[in-house]
């Protein structure tokens, strides 16, 4: 008996730092592994892959979409869709480049904080569609995105004019100090900004609206507000991505095409839960990296670029149903553990 009582704890003990650090990687734990998977298959596949120049330049092709997974992330916890965004990105594109074709000489500086102020109107309009005249956001932004395209179509006939001017390219394909791409800094900032909202009682309130709005709407959060702010700070992400996209693919009328639907797949990777109130921010940029670094690994296995697509579709219904199985027992978990059941509250 006196064996087997000291033996108990010892065994307890050395599980606790396992359990400690799984509770740190929440449901982001497999996209991490996926994403390790990825990169050694990646560095097997293409033995320089891991040169200075070579990774920057990976993450510097994944930093719109990172971009994009962090302001999707942020409307998905909070209960929403934001289907506009690659219409966005393909709207900043174009804009940028009519407007250079009548103002040439005019500041990049000016002009990309020009595109973020669209941007984030347009997120504005998205938000206060939804949670003012409560059209569900699905349909909000989905009519936005063919408002968008429709919008581009007709002002470029189908074909855009102007050219955007190195200065303006520079940030998406530049690098700074000579090393550092512009769009590896712009990914950074962006994660950790995006980390840092996260932290703060914006970013609880947020999760809070996700779980369960009317009981965060009882304990006085202002659920419209909250949900408004998630939109417009997803159409300025993705009006940020279309800087960097028009830096390395040039003027396109299809620049930003199926990037929305990308980045929710990127979200729904990285453990985030569709509905909202579950999920991490890093984790959602992880699966960005994962999906990036997956197509990488595809286009160098020689397998056709049409098959994104199917790989997509696949990982979306993929991670949703297995959400969708570890819910009820979430919830059963939750319910033992309730003052009523006689547990411990949770």
């Amino acid at each position: 008996m006196t064996a087997h009582t000291t033996t108990k704890p010892t065994t307890t003990t050395a599980a606790r730092p396992a359990a400690r650090a799984l509770r740190r990687l929440g449901t982001g734990g497999p996209v991490y592994a996926l994403l390790v998977l990825l990169l050694a298959a990646l560095a097997l596949t293409e033995p320089g892959f891991y040169e200075p120049d070579s990774f920057l330049a990976f993450v510097k092709r994944a930093a719109p979409l990172v971009i994009l997974a962090a302001g999707q992330y942020l409307v998905i916890v909070s209960g929403g869709f934001d289907l506009s965004v690659g219409a966005v990105v393909t709207a900043g594109v174009v804009a940028g480049a009519e407007f250079y074709g009548s103002q040439p000489d005019a500041p990049w500086l000016l002009v990309t904080a020009g595109l973020l102020i669209a941007g984030a109107l347009v997120g504005l309009a998205n938000g206060l569609i939804s949670t003012r005249l409560r059209v569900p956001s699905f349909i909000t932004t989905l009519g936005m995105m063919l408002i968008l395209e429709g919008a581009v179509f007709y002002w470029t006939g189908g074909s855009p004019q102007g050219v955007l001017p190195h200065s303006f390219r520079e940030f998406g394909r530049g690098t700074a100090g000579g090393w550092l791409p512009w769009a590896v800094l712009a990914c950074l900032v962006v994660g950790a900004a995006a980390v840092w909202l996260m932290r703060t009682d914006f970013g609880r309130t947020l999760l809070a609206t996700g779980d369960s709005d009317r009981a965060a709407h009882l304990a006085g959060v202002r659920v419209p507000r909250v949900r408004t702010l998630a939109f417009v700070l997803s159409g300025a992400a993705a009006a940020l991505a279309s800087v960097l996209v028009a830096g390395f693919s040039g003027v396109s009328a299809q620049a930003g095409r199926g990037l929305e639907f990308e980045a929710i797949t990127a979200v729904v990777l990285g453990g985030v839960l569709l509905g909202g109130g579950r999920g991490s921010v890093v984790g959602a940029m992880a699966g960005a990296f994962s999906l990036q670094a997956l197509f990488t690994l595809l286009n160098l296995q020689g397998v056709s670029g049409a098959l994104e697509s199917t790989v997509q579709g696949v990982i979306v219904i993929a991670a949703v149903g297995l959400g969708s199985v570890g819910r009820p027992g979430l919830n059963r978990l939750r319910r033992r553990r309730s003052p009523a059941s006689g547990g411990t509250p949770s």
